[in-house]
């Protein structure tokens, strides 16, 4: 079975039917959404024009997916991922520390446009191209 968990980006390129996005993901099962991919969806309803409208849509997309949570696990899996960014002085976002722990601690790879999630050793990352 093919798995994989999906970043912003492709949360929100697959809402807005990006036909290469929609393409890539018809290989696999199941989806699954990190919390914080989530979060950060919501918010982008909330602050929008069309906020009824968008809260319903994503919402629904977040139902339809599998949401994958923080736990102990993935708390310890930041602090390691975060300690050795700021060692290799390759900061990235904050949010994306969560997700690549998310990710990490439930053995699944990342489908992103951020090429910053390479600088992550133990994280599978599949980076779509523009």
């Amino acid at each position: 079975m093919k798995r994989v968990a999906i970043d912003t980006n492709i949360a929100i390129e697959l809402l807005n039917n990006n036909s290469a996005v929609i393409s890539h993901l018809q290989y696999y099962e199941i989806l699954f959404l990190p919390v914080i991919v989530s979060g950060e969806l919501l918010f982008g309803a909330k602050n929008s024009s069309n906020q009824s409208t968008n809260l319903a849509k994503f919402r629904a997309f977040i139902n339809a997916c599998e949401e994958l949570a923080i736990n102990n696990l993935v708390a310890d899996a930041y602090a390691n991922v975060r300690l050795s960014l700021k060692q290799k002085g390759k900061p990235i976002p904050e949010n994306d520390i969560w997700i690549a722990a998310i990710c990490m601690t439930n053995d699944l790879p990342l489908l992103t446009r951020d090429a910053h999630f390479k600088f992550i050793d133990s994280l599978k990352v599949e980076t779509l191209s523009t």
